[in-house]
C-alpha cells in the first residue's frame, strides 16, 4: 500500500526523502505521491554493451537544462529516444522503495517514459528514458511534471543499494565491471 501525502511531507522534512521539489508538491501533493519535473535531457550516441560481469553503456550529450530564468523547451520527434534526469533529489531509507510512471499526457501523446524501481538506500537524481513512439511530435518545457512517484515500506527491510548508478550519474565513463 503506498505511503499517503502526509506521512511523505514528514518524510521530507525530517530525512529528506525527497529535495528540490516544487512548491506545488510541498503544499499540497496529489494523489499518493509526488510529481517530477524535467530537469535535463541527454542525447545519446555510440555503443552498449551488457556482459555477465561487465556492461557499457552509449556516451550521453546534453542537450537542454532547465534555467529558472529562461524558458526552454525540447522537441521528441517520432522514433526519437533521450535520457532526461529530474530536478529532484532522493535519499531513500532502507525501508522504503519508490516507484515512478508517467503522467498520463506523456502516454496520450504517444511518449513512452521508461522506469525503474527506485531501490531502497538509493541517493541521487532519477534517470528516465523517453522515446517517442506515437505519429506527432512531442515538445515539452524543461520544469515541466513528466513522471509522478510513490513510495511504499518494504516490509521485513530492505537491503540498500550499492549500485554503480548511486548519486544519478548518467552514463558509463567506459566499460567497467558491474558490482
Amino acid at each position: 500500500m503506498p505511503i499517503g501525502p502526509e506521512t511523505l511531507l514528514e518524510l521530507v522534512r525530517k530525512r529528506k526523502l525527497v529535495s528540490k521539489l516544487d512548491q506545488r508538491e510541498l503544499r499540497n501533493p496529489e494523489g499518493a505521491g509526488f510529481d517530477l519535473r524535467v530537469g535535463r535531457v541527454y542525447e545519446i550516441f555510440g555503443e552498449a554493451f551488457l556482459g555477465i560481469k561487465d556492461r557499457q553503456t552509449p556516451k550521453a550529450k546534453l542537450v537542454a537544462k532547465y534555467n529558472p530564468r529562461k524558458r526552454a523547451s525540447y522537441t521528441l520527434r517520432p522514433g526519437e529516444y533521450v535520457l532526461m534526469m529530474t530536478m529532484e533529489s532522493f535519499k531513500l531509507p532502507p525501508d522504503i522503495v519508490g516507484y515512478t510512471s508517467s503522467r498520463t499526457t506523456v502516454f496520450r501523446s504517444g511518449v513512452n517514459l521508461i522506469c525503474s524501481p527506485i531501490q531502497p538506500g538509493y541517493v541521487g537524481e532519477l534517470t528516465f528514458g523517453l522515446k517517442n513512439e506515437g505519429p506527432v511530435d512531442f515538445t515539452f518545457e524543461l520544469g515541466a511534471r513528466i513522471a509522478h512517484v510513490q513510495f511504499d515500506y518494504v516490509q521485513g527491510g530492505g537491503a540498500a543499494y550499492r549500485g554503480q548508478w548511486q548519486g544519478g550519474r548518467v552514463t558509463t565513463s567506459g566499460r567497467e565491471e558491474q558490482i
